[in-house]
């Protein structure tokens, strides 16, 4: 098949690794500096280049402020029997975007990036696979996702936003409470280090991403959660009650089983 992949980032140059094997694969990117370290596929940085090698399927892995820049970008050039796909981590916009583009889609998310997952082993981690989408598309990215050992689940495009608003906006926000009151320790201890890594590993995601994740519908909700639960045990801390601190410490034991 022939594939091409939009963005020479991280997750596109996962890609192009995992299917330029199998496939003809074409990177597009607007800046050729970033092409420079992409191999077995071709590397495009013109429409006209896109228009001669006649895609038949589009990956979609532009930073998630761009996902529809980029579409509107290469619709024009591309085969009219071409499925068009995204692997965004945030959804907005792209389901009203899909159902008038006029093209065949398929929208994913793999729940991993680069940052913490190990790409060698993905056993661990999850694939989404949005149900509004082209069979014969979603076959594709299911074979894919299973060659990889990905754990895959099937969720609407208003089912993955209430995931992620879920799964990505509570540690987000936790990480950036952590972050806001840390200072400098001379002696860290594991815990402090292991947090210090995590927090490193979010804030070094693109700014509107996170910007997005926070700003799902679905978000305020979790983040009051955190507060209602701040809030309860900074009263059982403030009483220095044992018997409370026991209770709340073996209810918050029982979740994480």
């Amino acid at each position: 098949m022939k594939i091409l992949i939009l963005g020479a980032g991280k997750m596109g140059s996962f890609f192009t690794d995992v299917l330029s094997f199998e496939h003809e694969v074409g990177v597009y990117d607007v800046n050729p500096l970033n092409l420079r370290f992409m191999y077995n596929c071709y590397r495009f940085t013109t429409l006209e280049e896109i228009t001669n090698f006649k895609p038949e399927l589009v990956i979609n892995a532009v930073t998630v402020k761009y996902t529809l820049d980029a579409f509107h970008q290469i619709l024009p050039v591309l085969p009219k029997d071409c499925i068009i796909s995204d692997i965004a981590s945030v959804k907005t916009g792209l389901q009203e975007f899909y159902e008038n583009c006029g093209f065949r889609y398929v929208s994913t998310h793999p729940m991993f990036g680069p940052t913490f997952a190990n790409l060698d082993q993905l056993s661990t981690e999850n694939a989404i696979i949005i149900k509004e989408g082209d069979h014969l598309g979603k076959i594709f990215f299911k074979d894919l996702y299973q060659h990889l050992g990905l754990n895959i689940f099937e969720y609407t495009f208003k089912g993955h936003d209430e995931t992620v608003a879920y799964s990505l906006s509570i540690p987000f926000v936790s990480t950036f409470v952590f972050a806001a009151v840390m200072k400098h320790q001379d002696a860290p201890g594991t815990t402090f280090k292991r947090h210090m890594s995590i927090a490193k590993g979010v804030l070094n995601e693109d700014d509107f991403l996170l910007q997005e994740i926070l700003f799902n519908p679905h978000t305020p909700e979790q983040v009051e959660s955190i507060r209602t639960e701040l809030n309860e045990l900074l009263d059982i801390i403030s009483h220095k009650d044992p018997e409370r601190m026991h209770a709340y410490l073996s209810k918050i034991r029982e979740k994480i089983k």
